[in-house]
């Protein structure tokens, strides 16, 4: 094991190098957060990709492939979906709003009344995601050094943290251009045709398996379903995932790279589950589908490839991990912290001439703290699944209809917004305590709860100022950004007709 343990130091020290690199180049909040919004197109598709393809999408996923066959590559699949309806309907839009949050995008579409419910439903999606993926260290490094849960988790984590914490989201961006690549080679160019081969090809994995395990819908109708509920409209909303697309540098880089990102996480989809089936048939009596992995990486590959591969694995959870951690350190800084401290709307106005080096140094305090509580979490807590469901069911059944309804509905108000907010998500609360936390029912009728009160309550209530919808569409627009109002909306533009001036100004 010693040239394989030399693959992973050596991996390990290259994380913490590209977070010491990246400290060096994150000056502003601009540059900290959302990598001074200057990606192109291959290294934001790379570190899009690399993000939503963690732990979960990859030793999951083989498992998944080891219980199913290959209608286990479902899940990251509808992953993958998920990323190209963002990336071609919404994601130039969006990148277009200069903003830093979701909640941000939410007070600018309703009028700055949005923004700390919503902050409050991502925060903790983001951290319940930076928990599960923190958990997944155990795994790997128990196979790497045969160490314990707890001091796997505070190794694993520790790194993300540090990088995290050095160089905000340029560490993070770096990182995972390496992340992307080492995971490339380890999964679809290695592994994936070792596994094939070790297997004794498609046809003898045919002959040794049930005809179901080659049955594209045989996982069930109902959980493919499910998994383009949760997964596919999570990929729309969530704040890791948009905090990418603020980083390219333009609409067709964020449209285009993004069309990109997602397509390889199709091909990964499949080769996880293709993966799965071939251990399936090396190892047919694993005591659980989730060490399908582990077991065929340690026995089947040879020294160096092994380490290689594991190191994948350990990218494809640091990536998630390392992009959860800074979203839920910017929506709680941003979102939460500052609205408490009363400065609501400053984010919102985009990034300024005026922008100062303290809010680098706030924005990487509270990556630290959110960091540290991420690993003491992380160790006390045990069942990853529910945690991760939990986190799901709340960011999907809260928050998918007031942001989709706020982009594609002009009738939708803020009253509309937030009662679609609370009615979904207590809903999610209330049908998990009855239904159980792994039940479909929660995120089915949570859902439709949310749609039918923001409907109602918008239809019942005034329409959203015509100042904020005109602010609104300049932004969609990609209009250079103007200062915020208190409220949250843009400041005055003289070349704006008068009546909007007036109703704007008072």
């Amino acid at each position: 094991m010693a040239v394989d343990y030399a693959v992973i130091v050596a991996y390990l020290a290259g994380m913490l190098a590209m977070g010491w690199w990246g400290m060096r180049r994150a000056k502003s909040k601009s540059e900290f957060l959302v990598a001074g919004r200057r990606l192109g197109p291959g290294m934001y598709s790379g570190t899009m990709a690399a993000i939503v393809l963690g732990g979960a999408s990859t030793i999951g996923g083989v498992g998944l492939g080891y219980q199913y066959g290959l209608s286990g590559a479902w899940m990251v699949f509808t992953i993958g979906l998920g990323l190209l309806a963002l990336s071609v309907f919404f994601s130039a839009r969006i990148a277009r709003l200069k903003v830093y949050t979701v909640s941000e995008m939410l007070d600018l579409r309703y009028g700055g009344r949005a923004g700390i419910i919503s902050g409050v439903v991502m925060w903790a999606y983001t951290l319940m995601l930076a928990v599960t993926s923190t958990i997944a260290y155990a795994t790997i490094f128990d196979v790497l050094f045969d160490v314990n849960r707890t001091v796997a988790i505070v190794l694993g984590g520790t790194i993300v943290v540090a990088y995290s914490t050095l160089g905000g989201m340029w560490s993070i961006t770096l990182t995972d251009m390496v992340q992307f690549v080492v995971k490339t080679i380890g999964v679809l160019l290695l592994l994936l045709p070792i596994a094939v081969v070790k297997a004794g090809g498609f046809g003898e994995m045919k002959a040794q398996l049930p005809t179901e395990y080659f049955d594209p819908l045989g996982i069930g109708g109902e959980t493919i379903f499910t998994y383009v509920l949760i997964y596919t409209f999570g990929m729309l909303i969530g704040q890791d995932i948009w905090q990418r697309v603020f980083t390219a540098r333009s609409d067709r880089t964020a449209r285009w790279g993004g069309t990109v990102a997602g397509t390889y996480c199709l091909v990964y989809a499949i080769a996880g589950a293709v993966i799965g089936t071939a251990a399936k048939v090396m190892y047919p009596d694993l005591a659980s589908p989730d060490s399908a992995f582990a077991t065929i990486v340690k026995d089947e590959l040879p020294v160096g490839v092994r380490g290689l591969v594991l190191a994948a694995a350990l990218a494809a959870v640091m990536s998630t991990s390392s992009g959860a951690l800074i979203a839920c350190a910017t929506v709680a800084n941003n979102d939460i912290w500052s609205r408490i401290r009363g400065v609501v709307g400053r984010g919102a106005g985009g990034e300024g001439p005026h922008e100062e080096v303290d809010e680098v140094k706030g924005n990487r305090a509270f990556i630290l703290i959110m960091g540290i509580g991420v690993i003491l979490i992380a160790i006390a807590l045990n069942d990853v699944v529910e945690a991760l469901t939990v986190a799901y069911n709340l960011l999907v059944g809260g928050l998918l209809v007031p942001i989709i309804g706020g982009l594609l509905w002009r009738r939708g108000t803020a009253a509309g917004a937030l009662s679609a907010v609370c009615a979904g998500g207590l809903a999610v609360i209330g049908l998990m305590g009855h239904y159980g936390i792994l039940a479909n029912q929660p995120i089915y009728y949570g859902l439709l709860a949310s749609l039918t009160v923001y409907v109602v309550v918008s239809l019942a209530t005034p329409p959203t100022d015509a100042a904020v919808l005109a602010a609104w569409r300049e932004r969609l627009a990609g209009n250079p950004a103007r200062p915020a109002c208190e409220d949250g909306t843009l400041a005055p533009d003289p070349a704006e007709p008068t009546d909007v001036l007036n109703r704007r100004t008072g």
